[in-house]
């Protein structure tokens, strides 16, 4: 089939090769989309969780997968979709932590968060130190560390990500692993003795 013989949508004024261009395009974004949400669906599920978006993480990497589709245009190459997502789950998790500490702070009362079922069911004792230490970290610190030893991402692809130097993700991850060594430590020299 020729590009001439592509139609094209109905309002599009840049001709039939324009439109064939751009019909190819939706079809790309399609595949792409759907290839992505295979492939990382669940390791993206498990850095929101770590991120701290325990009871909607789900919610997060569908909003993250809408952005994506809806932002298709901005992307400069189909290879940057999977950083893409990374990118949007970091910043939509730290959107609603942030929603959820100014709630907090201006509730009459506080209720504790309740896990959910399935959250409480897939951690282990251990896992649960681990993760209450992560959840002592500044935000920049926990999320080098999640985006490293949970992604297994490199320096560069996590300075990326959280838009900081490489310099700036070396200095998070001491930080973060000097706090976390001492925390888990601590925890484990309690339940000994």
């Amino acid at each position: 089939m020729s590009i001439a013989a592509v139609p094209g949508p109905p309002d599009c004024a840049g001709g039939r090769e324009q439109c064939a261009v751009a019909a190819a395009t939706v079809e790309t974004r399609e595949l792409v989309v759907a290839d992505l949400f295979g492939a990382d669906h669940a390791r993206l599920v498990r850095m929101a969780v770590f991120l701290g978006a325990d009871g909607d993480a789900e919610d997060v990497v569908a909003e993250a997968f809408l952005e994506l589709h809806r932002n298709w245009h901005r992307l400069r190459d189909v290879a940057a979709a999977s950083a893409y997502l990374r990118g949007t789950v970091h910043n939509l998790v730290r959107m609603r932590l942030r929603r959820r500490s100014v709630e907090r702070r201006h509730a009459s009362r506080i209720v504790g968060d309740a896990e959910s079922a399935e959250v409480a069911v897939l951690w282990r004792e251990d896992q649960w130190e681990v993760r209450r230490a992560l959840c002592r970290l500044p935000a920049r610190q926990r999320q080098a560390v999640v985006l490293r030893y949970w992604l297994d991402l490199k320096e560069a692809e996590i300075a990326a990500a959280m838009g900081i130097s490489e310099g700036a993700v070396k200095s998070h991850m001491s930080r973060a692993m000097a706090t976390l060594t001492r925390v888990l430590q601590r925890g484990r020299s309690t339940r000994a003795s």
